[in-house]
């Protein structure tokens, strides 16, 4: 080997090196300190564009999760609602029976019928959810959800038997079985000739219990949906948690080898390289 002064190549070959090892430890220490895999778009370019593309589904599955947790209140309000409708048409159904009784007070209970009726009235048009009126006009066409993907929606349409979607507020026939009670009178619940004139508001009646009746099973079976999607939001959102965690998220047993390991080459290449810098002074031995 020549001995050359003016350009140490081998200190400059160590020099690369230890250059070259510095900064493997920097990046190992790096993802030591903030736990992640990916510090910049070129560690990994598809799996960072991956991730990203999961994160975004991510966030759209999460709010997913809330709009069903919403519509699930919703659907809570409206039940609570319906059902205290449904005990006021059991109570109604009971005064009708008495009023077949020739010796009951019919005024009495003519009274007892427009209170209940009105009660019912007020809960049909006043029952809200965040100011949104639940069994009442537009309620009839239903409240949609996002409940998944863009494109995975559900509309919650229990009011569709109550309701209606025009500026009338309810279906013409509900509208006419509540007027019925509103507007009953002791005269329309007196008995004539043996025969009750009660049938006309036993029609209304039936027609009132039957579309409760309806809006309560159409909640039911669109809680049963709602909570499928759910379960299925929570699995999707567990399983691509775990893809971005792999993607993402640094091995932190892993890159400790690596820094440990740069740390011994750091102290074995600086040591090698102030050798090699000294090494040229060899060449005065030539001049003694």
């Amino acid at each position: 080997m020549g001995f050359r002064v003016n350009t140490n190549v081998d200190a400059l070959q160590a020099f690369n090196q230890l250059t070259k090892v510095n900064n493997e430890t920097t990046k190992a220490q790096l993802k030591l300190a903030s736990g992640k895999r990916i510090l910049s778009v070129a560690d990994d370019t598809s799996g960072f564009n991956i991730g990203t593309s999961l994160k975004g589904k991510i966030s759209v599955m999460k709010a997913a999760q809330n709009n069903v947790a919403s519509a699930k209140n919703l659907l809570a309000t409206a039940e609570g609602s319906l059902i205290s409708i449904n005990d006021l048409l059991v109570k109604i159904e009971g005064k009708l029976s008495d009023s077949t009784n020739p010796t009951t007070d019919r005024t009495a209970i003519q009274d007892d019928i427009k209170a209940l009726a009105a009660e019912m009235q007020s809960t049909l048009t006043n029952t809200k959810f965040n100011n949104t009126q639940l069994l009442f006009s537009a309620a009839g066409a239903g409240f949609t959800f996002q409940v998944g993907e863009s494109t995975d929606t559900l509309t919650l349409d229990f009011a569709s038997s109550l309701a209606s979607t025009g500026a009338g507020g309810y279906g013409s026939n509900i509208s006419a079985s509540i007027s019925s009670f509103v507007n009953v009178s002791a005269g329309t619940l007196a008995s004539t000739s043996g025969a009750s004139s009660t049938a006309g508001l036993q029609t209304a009646l039936t027609n009132l219990k039957s579309a409760v009746s309806s809006s309560l099973g159409k909640i039911g079976n669109l809680v049963q949906r709602l909570d499928i999607k759910e379960e299925t939001l929570n699995v999707s959102i567990a399983n691509a948690e775990s893809s971005v965690s792999r993607l993402f998220d640094a091995d932190m047993a892993f890159e400790q080898l690596n820094a440990t390991r740069g740390n011994i080459l750091q102290q074995a290449a600086t040591a090698m390289l102030s050798q090699l810098n000294i090494s040229p002074q060899q060449v005065l031995q030539l001049f003694q």
